[in-house]
């Protein structure tokens, strides 16, 4: 049951979170990118909820730890859960984020994720996000991780990388 002192306890937490950055793009938070699905009081301590980007995603473990370390500033007994369902999907991103992505040179996610057929970043342009040219060629359906596809603009000729749309 969550009384006033919980609340708040939960809010305090809510705007630690704030400042924890996804580490494969350390301009963006857990939360812009979706990731922080819940924050409640359960018991004795807060539980965070996070929905990784996708299964087997490396930064998972980091994106936990740095939302611990965050949390326990205000509850020393806050706890993780990690939530796979319902699977998290590009869709979850705002276009303030992608706006945000485009500004520091990353192509965001096209359209949603109902596009499957998008899914290696085929099949639709990709603008480049430096010189907006809608010239662009995939050089790889992976990019630097899963989730991103490597592109080059043929008209500035500066690779980018392209957020699939999961």
């Amino acid at each position: 049951m969550i009384n006033a002192e919980s609340h708040k306890i939960v809010e305090a937490v809510k705007r630690q979170l704030e400042d924890v950055m996804d580490p494969e793009l350390p301009f963006l938070t857990i939360g812009e990118m979706g990731m922080l699905r819940d924050v409640y009081y359960e018991e004795d301590h807060t539980v965070i909820v996070l929905t990784p980007t996708y299964s087997g995603c490396p930064a998972t473990d980091i994106i936990s730890e740095d939302s611990l370390k965050a949390a326990r500033v205000v509850d020393p007994k806050a706890e993780v859960a990690i939530s796979m369902s319902p699977a998290w999907t590009t869709d979850w991103i705002s276009e303030e984020t992608r706006t945000k992505m485009e500004a520091n040179g990353i192509a965001p996610p096209i359209g949603s994720s109902n596009d499957r057929a998008f899914l290696t970043g085929e099949g639709k342009m990709v603008p480049c996000p430096l010189c907006k040219s809608k010239s662009t060629k995939m050089v790889s359906a992976f990019g630097s991780t899963a989730c991103k596809a490597s592109f080059t603009c043929l008209d500035c000729s500066e690779p980018f990388e392209h957020f699939k749309c999961i």
